[in-house]
């Protein structure tokens, strides 16, 4: 067969078998990226019938994988990753190190070598941001503190896993790597040449960074403006991936750095634009085309016979990946004073594994540390692991009723003393009684809280984020931690004795609720709620008795006040001469 139709047939192959197995696996209610794998599996060298080109299906893997990492740099925000950090860097570090150890001491027992066992205990550490992002927009939780948190642990997570790929070809030699085995550590590798080879490594990331930082995050935004000038669709989507693909291949050539980390730093520096939006939207289809053929790829490498050759290794892979990592980041979470209910949506967030296990697999597998096993265990456990995980979410509220109607402890992890949970005793009474409650501090709730300050008005804010709950503190504003749906939160933001609930989280879910507990204990309060649905902002205020407003009334309003104002201003300013100079 021609080189050329060679191509044809495996891109045809595997995007055609990806859509219909995608299809069945979301009507199935899974995610669409098990359906991915299996296409991969099904033409894959492991199962009988049609066999993709396995080096054409590696070619194509590796521009899904600079799509893929040119995506999460687009979408990574310091921001958001700073307002959850003091729980999401030590967590993310901590389970990941669990993860690691866990995943690298049965490998070890199985007899496996250092390097192909520190491969494995890293694929099983990390989750998949794809499928945990999903899970959250459907639960309707992704804009909550929760939610926020989650991300962010995934954020660290992925900057870890980028450092790694980074790190690990310059250490494959000392781990074992090459084509002659499974990889015991290497014997008689000289440790200055390895700590050379290392530094001269960390210098090329070094000097990429800082010309990317330095040059990049000003002259990208700048070519993306000018052809953005031209008013062609084309020629903005060339150039977004043109800098995406270019970039990965040029870091490579240029500085020696993974295809990994030069695509990534493309969307970093491109997420400086005021385009970048629109680059994500004109990107995506490409993006998402090519990550499919990725996940393929990576399904090829799965031999289904592992399931029943080597069942039991199956069950302890996902017993690290859905167990391990679960109780590490409950316990982590916990342990930093959150709440019952974060720490169960926390930990059954990471209770999957993705594209970063899969891209370090076929790292680990092409420079000979990772055994073929290794690879067919740690898509076992990715499939497994996707396919129960909505099941973990779905079961996370009848889990806590269980845990508080039967656990003495869960009891008292939800109503331990915490000092951020009730006001301080030395909380002037101008904020006890009349006050405003402000439920969330946002950008609505921020901006809220400036007015009634402003006006003197004084108010008590109840907000999830333990940080943002301290920094309020420090700064004098009257603040409680917890998450408002709970009575005793609003309780010791004094609801009983407030003239005004105003609620500003993006989240709607359990507005209801919070002003159900509201007029139970205050039934003339006065509540005011946002929504972002016309439907929802309807509901709420035949089924509340509450004022809501709706972003874009909201935003049309202010706009349409401003024409009036700006309109009345200029006919003012025309007709007052031909007045006076007919009064003359």
């Amino acid at each position: 067969m021609p080189h050329s139709v060679t191509l044809i047939h495996t891109i045809a192959a595997a995007l055609g078998l990806a859509l219909a197995l995608g299809f069945v696996a979301t009507r199935l209610r899974l995610p669409a990226l098990i359906g991915y794998l299996l296409a991969g599996v099904v033409i894959g060298p492991y199962t009988p019938g049609f066999v993709a080109d396995a080096a054409m299906a590696s070619q194509l893997a590796e521009i899904g994988v600079m799509l893929l990492m040119f995506g999460v740099g687009l979408h990574f925000s310091w921001g958001d990753l700073l307002a959850v950090r003091k729980i999401a860097v030590p967590g993310a570090v901590v389970q990941m190190m669990v993860a690691t150890a866990l995943g690298m001491a049965l490998a070890t027992w199985w007899g496996w070598g250092l390097g192909g066992a520190l491969v494995f205990g890293l694929a099983l550490s990390v989750a998949s941001t794809v499928v945990l992002l999903r899970a959250l927009e459907t639960l309707g939780i992704l804009d909550s503190h929760t939610g926020r948190i989650a991300v962010g642990w995934l954020v660290v997570e992925d900057l870890a896993m980028v450092l790694v790929l980074v790190l690990l070809p310059p250490l494959a030699g000392w781990l074992g790597g090459g084509k002659g085995g499974e990889g015991s550590a290497a014997q008689g590798v000289d440790g200055a040449a390895l700590w050379q080879t290392l530094g001269w490594t960390l210098l090329q990331v070094g000097g990429f960074v800082a010309l990317m930082l330095l040059v990049g995050r000003r002259l990208f935004p700048w070519v993306l403006w000018q052809v953005a000038r031209t008013g062609s669709r084309e020629l903005f989507t060339l150039c977004v991936v043109a800098a995406a693909v270019g970039i990965a291949f040029g870091s490579a050539a240029l500085f020696g750095v993974s295809f990994a980390l030069g695509a990534f730093f493309a969307g970093m520096v491109m997420r400086e634009s005021e385009f970048s939006h629109r680059a994500a939207q004109e990107s995506l289809p490409l993006r998402d085309a090519f990550a499919v053929l990725f996940f393929v790829s990576v399904g090829m490498l799965f031999d289904p016979a592992v399931l029943w050759s080597r069942p039991l290794q199956v069950l302890a892979v996902v017993a690290i990946i859905m167990l391990g990592k679960t109780l590490a980041a409950a316990a982590l979470v916990l342990a930093f004073r959150y709440p019952l209910n974060t720490a169960l949506t926390v930990s059954a967030s990471l209770a999957q594994i993705g594209e970063f296990s899969f891209i370090l697999v076929a790292l680990g597998s092409s420079l000979g540390l990772l055994p073929p096993e290794g690879a067919s265990l740690v898509l076992a456990g990715a499939l497994i692991s996707m396919a129960l995980n909505p099941m973990l979410f779905h079961a996370i509220a009848p889990l806590q009723a269980w845990l508080r109607a039967r656990s003495a402890l869960a009891r008292r992890l939800e109503q331990r003393d915490d000092p951020l949970a009730e006001l301080p005793m030395s909380t002037d009474a101008r904020y006890l009684a009349r006050q405003v409650v402000l439920v969330g501090y946002g950008r609505v709730g921020r901006r809220v809280a400036n007015v009634l300050m402003v006006n003197d008005i004084p108010f008590v804010v109840a907000e999830q984020n333990r940080e943002l709950v301290e920094s309020l503190r420090e700064s004098g504003i009257a603040a409680v931690f917890g998450d408002a749906v709970d009575p005793a939160v609003l309780i010791q933001a004094h609801i009983a004795r407030a003239a005004m609930l105003v609620i500003a989280t993006p989240d709607t879910l359990n507005v209801r609720q919070i002003i159900t507990t509201a007029r139970t204990l205050n039934p003339h309060i006065e509540t005011v709620v946002r929504s972002h649905s016309g439907d929802e902002a309807r509901r709420l205020a035949q089924e509340c008795d509450s004022t809501v407003f709706l972003a874009d009334e909201a935003l049309a309003q202010a706009m349409a006040r401003h024409v009036l104002e700006r309109t009345e201003a200029r006919l003012a300013r025309h007709t007052r001469p031909a007045s006076l100079h007919g009064g003359a």
